[in-house]
């Protein structure tokens, strides 16, 4: 697996990474702890070194896991993990931005990851009732005290991206980017490139459905966040099953997979891309990695891009209580606004 440069404040990392959100939350009840340490130490083994994790997956317990199999081998990964959001009680998502909550989520960071430092370290969601230059000044200084090295944000729109910059370097944006999910090509993208920002692809394989179409809904567990995403369901469903369709077809001529076809085609989107395509078993694990060596012809780009793009799938990517936090909306007041904490 080759290295790539994300951004331009000299990270590199696998051009393919990990996800591993899905080894402890949202898709159903966690993995055998064993088996998901395997699983991360055989990524590493062949060459996928950048790993993504957050504080919210579990919650805390992602990060935990994520600790316990970089025993030993922390020096040979480039570590990704989030502070921001969270769930309350009532299930609800919570986020914040502001300098004390970053610090000590930073600190609970590091102990349960067992490390001293994060190298990239992202905003996971925007608060929008703190000025993004109030939360970027505060990551700017663990970067100064060695906690972190490099500056992320995770769902930020195009202007919130250039305020952030202002203030400090921004190393990466992750966004979900995918066959079916393609509005931030617009102006997100375009943002990121100009200023000489990385750009991580999550849900590379739109939350698996790229890879194993419309049935992947038949064995979801009742946990599973897919059960109430918009994309899964119903009509919408049966509308997104079409274009699926069209990529097995291609994915047949071609002598790969359909999840291999899609990542592929991310990966084609330029040497500034780290899709990070999750999965909890070594044989799906395997395949993905395949997906970053296939060879797309510029005739079977244009012919993914025809079945893809705007008016190609149906229903939201996130359910109703969680668009609201995402890029769509994630504008900050105006620096003059703030008061400083009591």
């Amino acid at each position: 697996m080759e290295n790539i440069k994300l951004g331009s404040q000299g990270l590199e990392v696998s051009a393919q990474g990990l996800g591993c959100m899905g080894m402890s939350a949202m898709y159903g009840p966690p993995k055998p702890e064993e088996d998901m340490i395997r699983l991360i130490r055989h990524a590493v083994e062949t060459g996928v070194t950048f790993l993504d994790t957050s504080d919210v997956y579990g919650p805390f317990t992602n990060e935990i896991l994520v600790g316990k199999a970089l025993k030993g081998i922390r020096d040979k990964v480039q570590l990704a993990t989030k502070c921001g959001a969270m769930f309350g009680a009532d299930g609800s998502v919570i986020v914040n931005g502001t300098p004390a909550y970053i610090r000590a989520a930073c600190e609970a960071s590091l102990e349960r990851l067992g490390t001293d430092y994060i190298d990239l370290y992202y905003q996971h969601r925007i608060d929008t009732k703190t000025p993004i230059e109030i939360s970027i000044g505060a990551m700017k200084e663990l970067i100064e005290e060695g906690k972190i090295k490099y500056i992320g944000l995770s769902e930020a729109s195009a202007s919130t991206i250039r305020r952030a910059h202002a203030v400090h370097p921004i190393t990466a944006v992750q966004l979900m980017w995918s066959l079916w999910n393609r509005e931030i090509e617009e102006e997100i993208i375009p943002t990121c490139r100009e200023l000489g920002i990385g750009i991580v692809a999550y849900s590379p394989l739109g939350m698996g459905f790229l890879s194993a179409g419309p049935n992947i809904v038949t064995n979801l567990d009742v946990t599973d966040l897919r059960k109430i995403t918009p994309k899964f369901q119903g009509s919408n469903l049966e509308y997104n099953a079409r274009m699926f369709e069209r990529l097995e077809e291609m994915a047949k001529r071609k002598g790969c997979s359909p999840g291999q076809m899609a990542l592929a085609w991310v990966h084609h989107q330029g040497k500034d891309v780290s899709p990070i395509p999750g999965t909890t078993k070594i044989e799906n694990f395997n395949s993905n990695r395949a997906a970053a060596f296939i060879k797309l012809t510029p005739e079977e780009m244009e012919e993914l891009d025809a079945i893809s793009g705007k008016g190609a799938t149906m229903g939201d990517r996130y359910p109703e209580g969680f668009m609201k936090f995402n890029w769509e909306i994630s504008e900050t007041p105006p620096l003059s606004s703030w008061k400083p904490e009591a």
